[in-house]
């Protein structure tokens, strides 16, 4: 009984979230603020990102929260990601525990280096540049109310900026984890990015003034031309709900090999599926994944190191994500690194 029971929760697993989806297509480049959508952690992105139902430590802050609760130990998190075209991602979170909850911050923020403005008559460099960044600063709790089930909840404040507009918003995160304790079978469902659409407001005719009627034929600033700052359309940001199984395949004392499934659901695109593993054979991991319906990402491999010293437990992580044809060469794809200490 106990076996069918699993069946029919891994079935609905798989089946519930065929309904999700309220569009055929996705709706490809109709959100903003897209750097929600990356990743961070190179143990989550080594597993091809199938990491909703795997989350048990301190990156849970981006894949569900849930996964902060059952944790007697705080934790520090450090990681580094370099994207093709020299862009480059930092995140940085600490959490606080008391066994049963848990408290956690942290920060994001998506940067690179200053490019040159260019001019279409004539066509060339005027001398100026100009940068965009995008950053996230949040705050989570997770709590353990059960042997079996945790829940989580996140809020975030959210900036993009480019040259000299930017936007701010906010966003919450919401995620749920149930332990079948069968096999280590964990069930995980997470809603990230639900928050308001976003508006840049844009002063075209620097007069000081946004959202100006473009058709009521005034020159109001008195610069001899009709204003055109209209309302600038709104965005949406990339909402997404994720659900995930995951469970053992093999485990001992000192050993492990764990499989996870994971469907995606994001608002600007088709529903996508990541396939991912782990094994671990003593202090060592290795880690493959695969994703499923992306135009450009396929497959991925991390490894890891876990160095037990007296301050602290030290997981030091690599991936590397294949990108296709978005880059020129292996050494121009994506990589990342992260550091995790337990204390």
């Amino acid at each position: 009984m106990k076996k069918q029971i699993i069946l029919l929760s891994v079935l609905a697993l798989i089946l519930l979230p065929l309904s999700l989806s309220a569009k055929p297509f996705g709706k490809v480049g109709t959100v903003g603020m897209q750097f929600l959508k990356l990743g961070v952690d190179a143990r989550a992105i080594g597993m091809g990102e199938a990491y909703t139902a795997v989350s048990d430590d301190i990156s849970s802050v981006y894949w569900n929260p849930a996964g902060l609760a059952p944790s007697f130990q705080n934790q520090v998190f450090l990681s580094h990601t370099n994207w093709p075209a020299d862009i480059m991602q930092e995140f940085a979170a600490a959490t606080y525990t008391t066994g049963v909850s848990t408290f956690a911050v942290y920060g994001t923020v998506l940067h690179m280096d200053d490019m040159e403005v260019t001019e279409e008559d004539p066509f060339g460099h005027t001398g100026e540049y100009f940068t965009s960044s995008s950053v996230a600063l949040g705050l989570n709790y997770a709590q353990q109310f059960t042997d079996k089930f945790s829940a989580g909840l996140g809020v975030k404040y959210l900036r993009e900026n480019l040259d000299e507009y930017n936007v701010n918003s906010y966003a919450v995160d919401l995620g749920s984890m149930y332990n079948t304790g069968w096999n280590n079978i964990k069930i995980g469902m997470a809603l990230k990015n639900f928050g308001p659409d976003i508006r840049y407001r844009v002063d075209n005719d620097s007069d000081g003034q946004t959202d100006e009627d473009p058709f009521d034929l005034f020159d109001n600033d008195g610069d001899g031309l009709i204003d055109e700052d209209g309302p600038e359309l709104e965005s949406k940001i990339p909402m997404n709900f994720s659900l995930g199984v995951s469970g053992d395949i093999m485990r001992n004392e000192t050993n492990y090999w764990i499989a996870s499934l994971q469907l995606d659901n994001v608002i600007d695109r088709q529903e996508t599926w990541n396939l991912g593993t782990e094994y671990k054979l003593g202090s060592i991991f290795l880690r493959a994944g695969y994703q499923f319906n992306y135009d450009a990402a396929s497959y991925s491999l991390g490894a890891g190191w876990q160095v037990p010293t007296s301050i602290g437990i030290f997981n030091i992580d690599y991936a590397y994500t294949d990108m296709g044809y978005l880059t020129e060469s292996m050494l121009k794809s994506a990589h990342r690194v992260s550091l995790k200490m337990r204390y």
